[in-house]
C-alpha cells in the first residue's frame, strides 16, 4: 500500500518515520487475521458458505471447489484444482484447512477416503495449519437422491458417522459434525436443496456454524489468543 506524502487541502502530511510505523501496523493487522482455506465439491461451494463462514469467524476464508471432486482431486498435481491446492499449502500459510470430501464417498470408498485425507492432513500440518474433517450429512430422508444411492437414511447416517470417528482416531483431526448437525434438524428445519442431496441456505448456514464452533472451540486458538 503507498502513502502519500504530498500535502493537500484535505489530506494529512506523513513524515517518513509515520509512513513506516502505518505500514508496519497495517503488516502486522494482516498477519493477525486468520486464515482459513476450504478444499471440497459444491457442498462447500453451496449457498456461498465459504462467506458464510469468513462473516461467522471474521477469517478471511479462501475455497478450491470444484462441483464432484474427490479429495484425491485435491491431492493430484496433474489437475488444475490439485496444483492450486498444493500450491497454496506450501507458498501461503493458513491457521485452519477444512476438508471436505465427495457426498458418498465416505461410504462407497471407505479406505480411499481415510488415505486421502491422512495425506492431506500431513500437508496441512507440514503448512503449520490445523486440519478439520467437514462431516457431510446424509442424503434427504425419503428424497429422490436417497432412492437413487439405495440405502436407509439410518444406515446411511450410521455408516457415514462410523467412518468419520475412524477417520478422526486416525488423523487426529477436528471434526465439524454436520451430519449429525443435519439430523437433528432435517425435521424441522428445511436443510436441503430440490434434488435431495445439495444443501439449501439454511442447511449451509447450519454447516458454516458447526464448522465456526469448532475453531473458536479449538484449544490451540484459545491458547494463542490468550
Amino acid at each position: 500500500m503507498k502513502f502519500t506524502t504530498r500535502s493537500t487541502t484535505n489530506r494529512y502530511r506523513f513524515t517518513i518515520k509515520e509512513e513506516q510505523t502505518i505500514k508496519m501496523l497495517l503488516f502486522f493487522k494482516r498477519r493477525n487475521v486468520m486464515r482459513i482455506l476450504m478444499l471440497g465439491n459444491s457442498y462447500t461451494s453451496a449457498n456461498h458458505l465459504p462467506l458464510m463462514l469468513a462473516e461467522m469467524t471474521g477469517a478471511e476464508v479462501v475455497a478450491h471447489t470444484r462441483g464432484g471432486a474427490r479429495l484425491a482431486e485435491q491431492l493430484n498435481p496433474a489437475t488444475k484444482l490439485g496444483n492450486k491446492t498444493l500450491k497454496a499449502l506450501h507458498d501461503e500459510k493458513w491457521d485452519y484447512v477444512i476438508v471436505q470430501e465427495m457426498s458418498n464417498g465416505p461410504i462407497t470408498s471407505k479406505e480411499k477416503f481415510m488415505t486421502n485425507l491422512s495425506k492431506l492432513c500431513g500437508l496441512i500440518r507440514k503448512n503449520g495449519a490445523t486440519p478439520v474433517l467437514f462431516a457431510t450429512w446424509a442424503y434427504e430422508k425419503n428424497g429422490k437422491q436417497l432412492k437413487k444411492f439405495g440405502m436407509e437414511y439410518e444406515d446411511m447416517i450410521c455408516s457415514m458417522k462410523e467412518t468419520f470417528r475412524e477417520t478422526v482416531k486416525r488423523t487426529s483431526c477436528l471434526l465439524a459434525d454436520v451430519t449429525t448437525a443435519f439430523e437433528q434438524q432435517a425435521e424441522t428445519v428445511k436443510l436441503y436443496a430440490p434434488d435431495g442431496s445439495h444443501p439449501s441456505e439454511a442447511g449451509s448456514k447450519l454447516a458454516a456454524r458447526t464448522i465456526a464452533k469448532v475453531i473458536w472451540n479449538d484449544p490451540k486458538r484459545k491458547k494463542e489468543v490468550s
